[in-house]
């Protein structure tokens, strides 16, 4: 669980370092979801 809270909360810094406009945003929280998503999947494995 520690490993998906520190891989989520590293993507979401990433992304409000990186989203420069609306658009940008949105596609950023997409990434982020879609990290938390995959990490989530792994953890269960």
């Amino acid at each position: 669980m520690r490993k998906i809270f520190v891989f989520a909360a590293a993507a979401a810094a990433l992304a409000v370092a990186a989203c420069n406009t609306v658009a940008g945003v949105g596609e950023d929280v997409e990434a982020v979801g879609e990290a938390t998503t995959e990490a989530a999947r792994e953890a269960q494995d």
